[in-house]
């Protein structure tokens, strides 16, 4: 797997202005980070349309944090993958921890999200993690396995490889307590070796990532990138995170 990825997800931070300056300072920046990195940045839905004309003609893909898995309908307060494809959106990160908790996404719902993305001609980012009480538990492996095998449940084997995949320990979110690299590798193995047809399939580590850690991870053989939360907000500070990655 030679595929290196870094998303960003900013959650539910930064304004359509906020985009703009944001991406007015990041873009310069691109041109000294390493060619074969692949880099997505996924604002709110409300920042998507200004930050698509920046991002046009760059190597820098735009991203979403959700859809819904119909086209249209009586769905108030949905996005659809057209309405997402009219603006750029290359990329769609379905069933995050966050989602799952705030917003009642199950297994079902992502796997219906990440076949429509797939129909659609969208890349998903597939996320699956462990809470607290899972990790002590014991069943950590189980659950993500669970969880990876759910979300792509009889996609073929050309369809596998078109999903990238993001292993967030939930607890590791937004809380400094990062997973030892050498911890979140045995995860992600288990998680690649679940499926026939994985092997080519890009694996994000999620969860505190940051510059000073950042290269723990990628040298491990099944961590390809990041899905970066608070650490991409800063456009000085995303940039050298990929840039820690990949010296």
């Amino acid at each position: 797997m030679s595929r290196t990825i870094f998303a960003a997800n900013w959650k539910m931070h930064k304004t359509a202005a906020d985009t703009a300056a944001f991406l007015d300072a990041f873009l310069p920046k691109v041109a000294a980070l390493p060619q074969h990195v692949e880099i997505i940045i996924a604002p709110p839905f409300l920042s998507v349309p200004s930050a698509w004309p920046a991002l046009r003609n760059t190597r820098v893909r735009l991203g979403a944090q959700t859809m819904h898995w119909e086209l249209e309908g009586a769905f108030t307060g949905e996005i659809s993958a057209p309405m997402l494809r009219e603006f750029g959106v290359s990329h769609v990160i379905l069933g995050h921890s966050e989602r799952r908790a705030h917003a009642n996404e199950t297994d079902e719902t992502v796997r219906l999200k990440v076949r429509t993305a797939l129909e659609q001609g969208i890349t998903p980012i597939v996320a699956v993690g462990e809470t607290q009480d899972q990790r002590k538990a014991g069943i950590t492996q189980e659950h993500v396995v669970g969880q990876t095998r759910a979300a792509l449940h009889q996609l073929s084997t050309g369809d596998l490889g078109r999903v990238i995949l993001a292993y967030e320990p939930i607890w590791a979110i937004g809380t400094g307590q990062n997973c030892a690299p050498e911890e979140a590798q045995r995860v992600m193995a288990a998680i690649r070796g679940c499926l026939e047809g994985l092997n080519e399939t890009p694996i994000l580590y999620g969860g505190s990532m940051n510059a000073q850690n950042v290269a723990g991870y990628v040298a491990q053989p099944d961590i390809n990138g990041g899905l970066v939360g608070g650490a991409s907000l800063d456009p000085e500070g995303f940039a050298n995170l990929i840039a820690s990655a990949t010296t």
